[in-house]
């Protein structure tokens, strides 16, 4: 007896979502699927770099795709998510520009009077115990070290898994960790004693 086929979508239904994995495997051999990754990502992606990097956010969001098309056939599938990959790619191009960065947060840091928590600071202060943060939270961030304040962004505004940064950042799972653990506990002096209430999740 054959083996029934797979039940049809029904009408009026989507199809089911073609995961990341296979959309960059299909761009191997069609160029052009490579565009709905673009369209699941550059959001997000745009979104972290402007934090990090401001006006330079559109260049190197460009860039960031560009590497990634350009070097899709290295992607390791089963090694960690597509989007992890691509915020590996977009925090290398933001260590060209980390002395911008610093500035950008030093110049909150000064602005903090004009500045509502709700705004490019946001998503830390989200994870962070936000009442009266603005100026002494850009403080914070810019005094990280650099490979600190990667993990700590990495982890507060896309949200990444330890696991996730640890590929990001080509780094192990324990480095994740205790980077993580550093920044915070800066950010926390840096805060007057207020602490991050978020739980960590490995």
């Amino acid at each position: 007896m054959s083996k029934p086929s797979a039940e049809p979508v029904p009408p009026g239904e989507p199809p089911p979502e073609i995961s990341d994995e296979d959309l960059l495997a299909e761009s191997l051999v069609t160029p052009e699927r490579f565009a709905a990754i673009f369209d699941r990502y550059a959001p997000v992606v745009h979104g972290y770099l402007s934090r990090r990097v401001g006006v330079l956010a559109d260049d190197l969001m460009s860039e960031t795709f560009l590497l990634a098309f350009r070097g899709r056939d290295g992607y390791v599938p089963g090694r960690a998510p597509v989007r992890a990959w691509l915020f590996g790619i977009a925090t290398n191009l933001v260590r060209r520009h980390a002395r911008d960065e610093e500035r950008r947060y030093r110049a909150f840091g000064r602005a903090a009077g004009r500045l509502e928590v709700t705004t490019e600071l946001g998503e830390v202060a989200g994870r962070v115990d936000a009442q009266g943060l603005r100026g002494e939270l850009a403080d914070a961030l810019a005094s990280l070290a650099r490979e600190d304040r990667d993990v700590l962004l990495l982890w507060t505004y896309p949200q990444l898994s330890y696991a996730e940064i640890a590929v990001a950042l080509d780094i192990p799972v324990g480095t994740v960790r205790s980077r993580l653990h550093r920044a915070r506990g800066k950010v926390r002096d840096r805060l007057s004693d207020r602490w991050l209430t978020t739980e960590e999740t490995a």
